[in-house]
C-alpha cells in the first residue's frame, strides 16, 4: 500500500470534516432525509445516527473507484484522485438512489422501534460524523482534534445520553471518547438494548455479526435475542462469538484488495447456512453486498425486525 495514498486519503477525510462534518466531501442534506415528516427537536435524549447508513454506499462507490483506478498503489494516481475526490466528490461519490431510499428506511425504522418501545428522544438539527473513520484509520492525532470539536457540538445542544444506531459510533463514543475528550461524561447507549424482542418478517438465515458488537460491545447474545423468533440458523464456528469471520472493513479504503478477499470468504462461509444473511452494520453490509454474487441476500437488522 502507498504512504503517499494514506497522507492523500487523510488530507481527505480531514478536509472534508472540517468544512461539512462529514467524512467525505458529499451533499451536506444526505443525512437528513430519513427525518421527512418527523419532528425534529433538541432533547437532552437524542436519537443519534453519525450518518453511518447514508455514508456507507458512498464508501462502496469509493471502493469502486480506488479498485478501478489503482489509486492504493501511489504515484500519479493517487495524487489525481485525491485531487479529483476534493474538487467533483459531491458528483462522483454520489450513492445510488435506492440506496439512500433504503438507508433512510433502515433509520426510520429504528425511530420506530425505539418510539414502539416507548423511549423518549429527540433529534439533531443536523446530524454530524463521529470521526470514528480517523480513529480506525490510525489517524489518533486528527481523531482527538475532531472528537473534542464533536463533544462541544454535543454538549453545546444540551445532550446528556446519545442513543447509537451502529456499531461504530457505539465503540469510538462509548470506548474512545473518554479517552481523547477531557471530562466526556454523555451516556450512550445502542438502540439493540432498548427495543424489545418481537417478531421477525424472514426466518432460517444466518447472522452475520458485528465484530465490534460482538467482540468489544458485548452484545453478541442481545442480536439473538432480537432475533430469536426467526430461528436463525447457527455454527459454533461460523457464527461463534469468537471464531467469525470479518466483513473485511473498515480497511476498504487502504487495502480494497484484501477487504474483498475476506469478504468474498465470508460469503462463502455464510452461504453454507443460509441464502439469507441478517447484518447489523453499514460498513458489513456494503462490503458483502459488492461480493454476494447472488450467493446470498443480504438484510438488516432493523428490516427484519417486526
Amino acid at each position: 500500500m502507498s504512504i503517499e495514498w494514506i497522507s492523500q486519503l487523510r488530507e481527505i477525510v480531514v478536509d472534508s470534516l472540517e468544512k461539512s462534518w462529514l467524512p467525505f466531501p458529499v451533499k451536506e442534506d444526505l443525512c437528513e432525509s430519513w427525518k421527512k415528516d418527523l419532528h425534529v427537536g433538541l432533547s437532552s435524549t437524542i436519537l443519534y445516527t453519525s450518518c453511518m447508513y447514508h455514508i456507507a454506499p458512498v464508501i462502496e462507490k469509493a471502493v469502486e473507484n480506488l479498485e478501478k483506478f489503482g489509486v492504493t498503489k501511489g504515484g500519479v494516481m493517487a495524487r489525481l484522485a485525491a485531487v479529483g475526490t476534493k474538487a467533483f466528490g459531491g458528483f462522483l461519490l454520489r450513492p445510488e438512489e435506492a440506496e439512500v431510499k433504503r438507508a433512510d428506511a433502515i433509520v426510520r425504522r429504528i425511530y420506530e422501534l425505539l418510539r414502539r418501545a416507548g423511549v423518549e428522544f429527540g433529534l439533531l438539527d443536523r446530524e454530524i460524523y463521529s470521526g470514528a473513520l480517523l480513529y480506525e484509520l490510525g489517524l489518533v492525532d486528527d481523531f482527538a482534534r475532531y472528537a473534542r470539536r464533536a463533544a462541544e457540538y454535543f454538549k453545546k445542544r444540551g445532550v446528556r445520553r446519545i442513543i447509537t444506531v451502529d456499531p461504530h459510533t457505539q465503540h469510538v463514543l462509548e470506548k474512545i471518547y473518554p479517552k481523547y475528550v477531557e471530562g466526556f461524561d454523555i451516556e450512550v447507549v445502542s438502540y439493540l438494548d432498548l427495543i424489545k424482542p418481537g417478531g421477525v418478517s424472514i426466518n432460517g438465515f444466518a447472522i452475520h455479526d458485528s465484530c465490534l458488537y460482538a467482540r468489544f460491545l458485548g452484545k453478541y447474545e442481545r442480536v439473538r435475542q432480537l432475533l430469536a423468533a426467526g430461528k436463525p440458523v447457527e455454527d459454533p464456528y461460523i457464527t461463534g462469538k469468537d471464531t467469525a469471520g470479518c466483513c473485511g472493513g473498515p480497511i476498504e479504503s487502504t487495502f480494497p484488495g484484501v477487504a474483498k478477499q475476506i469478504a468474498k470468504a465470508r460469503v462463502r462461509d455464510l452461504a453454507k447456512l443460509s441464502r439469507k444473511v441478517v447484518v447489523q452494520c453499514p460498513i458489513c453490509y456494503v462490503n458483502l453486498k459488492r461480493v454476494s454474487e447472488g450467493e446470498v441476500e443480504l438484510y438488516h437488522m432493523a428490516e427484519v425486525l417486526l
